[in-house]
Parts: structure tokens; sequence; C-alpha cells
């Protein structure tokens, strides 16, 4: 009975295939793909594929020298367009394709599953029989709590990663650390930093190292370059463990074009748009998922829900919401479609991220779900029934541009942009934000963080302090991309380790040392992260400065916590007795100093200093400090 097709074995039922029809069939990992199973107490594999426009459809593997023609499977007699079948004596990690024979257009492709949950090592592209069910979870205690870790009110500090170039065997012919490898090497950084998450740059399988895992092939499989999915599993159980979040970089906006992904899969534009104007992507040279699709968006709410339940991820962070948004995204005049009312909102996206985030939610309610959305289409994070994505967090990108344009302004001159400084406070709580320090920062000539800071080495180190602690205190969960926190002076490549050796040098040592303890004072002061997201967390003590290049603000907790007054001097001069209004009188304790000693400033200790009853800025009590110039300072009242 070795290798037999047998066709009276099914994993869908009829209810299984209206939800799939319907679009909402978002565990489709349990019923497509490939199965270890039993039938008649024979042991071997069910295979499913929706191949709707197909002739035929085969499965081709080392179990038949891929032979094309021996094995294959049954279009079911319902108009699913899902063809199945069981195959006996198929082993664990057998390789496998789809031959896939298109009835449109006489086309005949080798495929790779797209539900398999294993692949060969790129740029070998077969699929692998294998079975996620045996691995052991240890992380009950963080998923019982994980709800208060992931909170608004709690504190997030995000720690971006790309697995395969923030360490890597140098000795060993440059290559990929394990994921256990990362794990435990990883998790231990992450604490001594002080970050409560990472968000791993996709891991979902890919062709192209270069792409950095954004140009998608395996939906429902973690990356076989850094091992198996049961070590993936351990990567994010060993977080777990050390009391580190898990986000998941996701992309459902475009899809790779190599002929074994998803792109006319079976002949036909199954997955994405026929209409170029619609499916390709001009600038990611990419295919666009057809969202108006039933089955397609229960394809991709199905990805998600997979990588939430099967390996414990903690939030997904949706790449590239815009170009899902807009129909003329990237698009000159005549390149697009507008809608029959001559509108640019791409409906069917919409449809697919409210109903992505409403059944994520209501299956996994103690979750982060952030969209990289760069423009102002409203209510990004508002509630779906009031006409909202649901997310529970936008990036701030209009945060990350201003500041940048900023802090590269030449001290002398940003007197002249002093709204680029203070504009993100406007609009801070329209949406729940992050504050994105990201890899695309770092990339293709833009250069590194401390590179984009003007002056001599010297004033680039204070300027990237001082941007790192405005940061912190600025409402918002933060993120920054690995290598900035010890200021990284190359642009980041994936294809090296980072620059561990410059932690040598102690401005660079400086630097990371004044990221862990800003992550900490972010941890331990409830002022700077309870209110993340609501205006009662925020107020003014000067804002208009501009001669000065000087902000200040309150950030507040509850009421009986005590607020942290932080004060920012992006002038290139020191100030001295600069007057400050406070909220009461008493003893005001500098408890951080981006130009402290220790972090390589010149500032050698924290000062303290007792206000008096005089007005200053609205507020009855004052006090005077001095300002080092390049520098933020965080207050808080100890008498």
């Amino acid at each position: 009975m070795k290798y037999e097709v047998f066709y009276d074995v099914s994993r869908l039922s009829e209810f299984d295939i209206y939800l799939f029809k319907e679009g909402k069939h978002f565990q489709l990992y349990k019923h497509l793909g490939s199965h270890k199973m039993q039938r008649e107490g024979v042991a071997g594999v069910y295979f499913a594929v929706w191949a709707p426009n197909a002739k035929s459809v085969s499965v081709q593997g080392d179990f038949n020298h891929y032979n094309r023609y021996t094995h294959f499977l049954k279009q079911r007699e319902d108009d699913s367009g899902i063809w199945e079948g069981f195959i006996s004596g198929i082993e664990e990690l057998s390789t496998y394709k789809y031959f896939v024979d298109s009835k449109h257009q006489h086309v005949s492709k080798d495929k790779s599953d797209p539900f398999a949950f294993y692949a060969e090592v790129a740029p070998s592209s077969a699929s692998k029989i294998y079975a996620l069910e045996g691995y052991a979870w240890h992380d009950a205690k963080w998923m019982k709590n994980r709800m208060k870790n992931n909170a608004h009110k709690a504190p997030i500090s995000i720690y971006e990663v790309h697995l395969g170039s923030w360490k890597r065997k140098t000795e060993e012919d440059n290559r990929f650390l394990s994921y256990v490898e990362s794990a435990h090497e990883l998790a231990a950084y992450l604490n001594e930093m002080n970050y409560t998450h990472v968000e791993i740059m996709p891991v979902m399988e890919h062709p192209f190292d270069g792409s950095w895992g954004y140009q998608t092939t395996g939906y429902f499989a973690p990356t076989s370059r850094y091992g198996s999915p049961h070590e993936f599993m351990e990567f994010v159980d060993i977080m777990h463990a050390h009391d580190i979040g898990v986000i998941l970089d996701w992309v459902p906006s475009h899809f790779v074009n190599d002929g074994h992904g998803l792109m006319n899969f079976d002949g036909t534009c199954l997955y994405e748009h026929a209409d170029s104007r619609r499916g390709y992507h001009p600038e990611w040279k990419s295919a666009i998922f057809n969202y108006d699709r039933n089955e397609v968006r229960a394809f991709l709410i199905s990805s998600a829900m997979f990588w939430l339940e099967m390996y414990h991820a903690d939030g997904i962070r949706v790449d590239g919401v815009a170009s899902m948004l807009y129909l003329d995204y990237a698009r000159e005049e005549g390149e697009w479609v507008p809608n029959e009312d001559g509108s640019n909102i791409n409906h069917g996206a919409v449809k697919f991220l409210q109903d992505l985030n409403t059944a994520v939610y209501k299956n996994f309610p103690d979750i982060i779900m952030a969209a990289e959305e760069s423009t102002n289409y409203s209510m990004v994070t508002g509630l779906v029934d009031k006409g909202g994505l649901g997310f529970g967090y936008k990036w701030n990108m209009g945060w990350m541009h201003d500041i940048l344009k900023y802090m590269k302004t030449d001290p002398l001159f940003r007197q002249h942009y002093h709204k680029d400084l203070t504009f993100s406070f406007v609009y801070m709580f329209n949406e729940n934000y992050i504050l994105p320090l990201s890899h695309d920062e770092v990339v293709h000539m833009k250069g590194s963080l401390i590179n984009k800071m003007p002056g001599d080495n010297y004033r680039k180190f204070a300027n990237l302090r001082a941007l790192y602690a405005l940061m912190t205190a600025h409402p918002g969960k933060k993120l920054l991309f690995m290598g900035g926190e010890f200021a990284q002076f190359n642009e980041w490549h994936y294809e090296q380790s980072l620059d561990w050796h410059l932690l040598e040098y102690s401005a660079h040592q400086g630097v990371q040392n004044c990221v862990k303890t800003l992550n900490k004072l972010y941890k331990e002061e409830p002022s700077l992260h309870r209110n993340d997201v609501i205006s009662e967390g925020f107020s003014w003590i000067e804002e208009n400065d501009d001669h000065a290049n000087v902000i200040a603000f309150v950030r507040k907790g509850a009421r009986n916590q005590k607020p942290i007054i932080i004060v920012c001097n992006f002038a290139d001069k020191e100030h001295v007795n600069y007057p400050l209004g406070v909220p009461t009188k008493g003893v005001y304790s500098e408890i951080f100093n981006s130009d402290f000693t220790g972090f390589g400033g010149a500032s050698a200790k924290l000062s303290r200093v007792k206000s008096c009853a005089k007005e200053q800025h609205g507020r009855k009590n004052s006090i005077k400090i001095t300002l080092p110039p390049l520098s933020v300072i965080y207050l808080k009242k100890t008498e």
C-alpha cells in the first residue's frame, strides 16, 4: 500500500467549504495543505489545494522521484475548486510540489504548497511534510499574563531585529545563527537592555535574502534558513521565558512573483488581480492580493491566525497598509483604476483589514495588531463598528519624518524648523501610536541614525542621545531598529552581522548605556507609559521657545503617581538658569540627563533644585536649571 492514492478521506466538511467560499474560514491551515494522518490504520499524508481553474493536480516529490503523472488529486464534487487526496506511506520531511495543469491558456506549473508548514532552504523551493503538533510549550505563565504586557497602559519598548544579520558566526563562514542560538543570545541581550518586546522582520518563507523577507512565498512556514518550525517555536518559547513579547512582521500587501509561488497559481490570477493596474505593484515589482475575493481574504486571515495560535506570537505588524488602502498608491494618472465614483480607496482592502482585526482580536484579545500606515487615513486604530480599521496601534511615520528632519538640521538653524519638533504633539492622541525608528531609515543610502546627526563626533553622539531621550518621553510606544542602540555608523546590511566591535569604544558604550537607562525608566516610571495613548498623560510647559531650541512638557500617570518633567535643549549651547514652571512647589531632582558622563556627555552628576513661588509658564511655582547643550533632562519631585 505504499504511495497509493485514496479519495475517500477529507478534512473538509460542507460547513468548512461554506465558510471558505464566504471568506469567513480563518483556520484553513487545519484543512488545506499537507497533513499527516491515518486511513484505516495506514499512515500517510492528506493533501488539499485550492486550484479551481486546473485541469488536473498531481503531487510530485522525492517519494515518487518527482513524477508528475503517478499521484493525482481529485477535485471535489462541490464548486469549491479544491483538489484533495490521501497518499499512503509518505514520511515526515519528504519534499513535494504540486503539478498544476491549467485548463486555461494550457499553462502547467510546479507549485509550492501555499499552506506548507516547512520548505527547503532557498534557493530550493519544494515544500516539506511536517507535523506541527509535536512541540511542547513551556510558556503558560507568560500566556496567562500576556494581557497586561500588551495593554495600552503597559510600557512597550520594541527592538526590531533581522535574524539573519543581528549576529552571524563570522568564524564559521559567516553563517546565520539558528533560531535557538539567536533566541538564547537575543533574549539575554533584550533583558540587559530593558526591552519589553522584540519585533522580527518577516520570518515567513521567502526565496530571496535581499528582500529581507518582504517578498513572501510561504505564509504558513517560518523560513528554513535558521531551522525547523519546532525550533522557531522554541525561539518564541525562550523569549517568553525571559518575559519578552514577540511581534512578527507580516506582509499581506503584496507577494513575490517567482514561478513556484502564488502568482498565476492555477494558470489564472487566482490570488492576485488580473488587471495589472490593480494586481501588480510597480515599486516592489510584485503581485497585489485581490482583497475582493472571499477565498483570498480567508487565506490571509488564516495566515495571521496561524502565527498567533500555532507559534504563540504576541502581535503582528502589518506591512505596507498604505499601499493596500489606496488604488493609486505609487501610480501616476492613467496607471490605476478608480472606483465608479472616482475615488481612490480600495474598499476590498478596507474590508479585509476590518475582517482581519475583528477576527484576530475576537480570538486573541491580548495581542498587538500594528499598522505600518504612512498617510493621514483616519481611524486606523478606530473601532470597526465605528468605521475604523480596528488596529491596536499605528506606526507614527509623521513623527519619524519630522523629528529626523529636525535632528539633521544644524542647531544654528533649528529655530526655523521648530514646527518639525512640535507638530507631532498636535495629533499625538488621534490614534494609538508607536514611534518607529525602523530599518527603513538606515538603508538605501539614507545613512545610519548617528550619521544623520550634524556636527563633529561629539555632537553627533549628543544629538543621538537627545533624540532617544525625546522619543522615550514622547507619548506613544517605542520601536528602535537593531544597531541604533549603540550608534552603528554603517548602514544596515542584511548579509553581515552588526558592528558589535564598536562597543569597544566609550562613545558607543555610552549610547548603549543611555538606551538601557531610558528603557528602564520607561518601564519603572508609570508617568512615562501609563497614559501613552490618552491626553491625560501630557501637558505642555513650554512649546514655543524656538530661539533657544527648547521645549518642555509633563508626562503624567494616575493621580497618585508622580509626574515627570521633560526639558529638551536642542541648541548647541548651554542655557544657564533657564526658568521653568513646575506643577507644584517642592524639590525637583534629575532622574535622567542625556549629557551624563556615563553616557558619553559632560555632566558629572545629576542635580537637585528647589522651586520658588514665582510664576512661570502660567504656573505659580518655578525653578531655574542649567540645560547642557544638545541634551534632554527628566525631572521628578522628590521632596
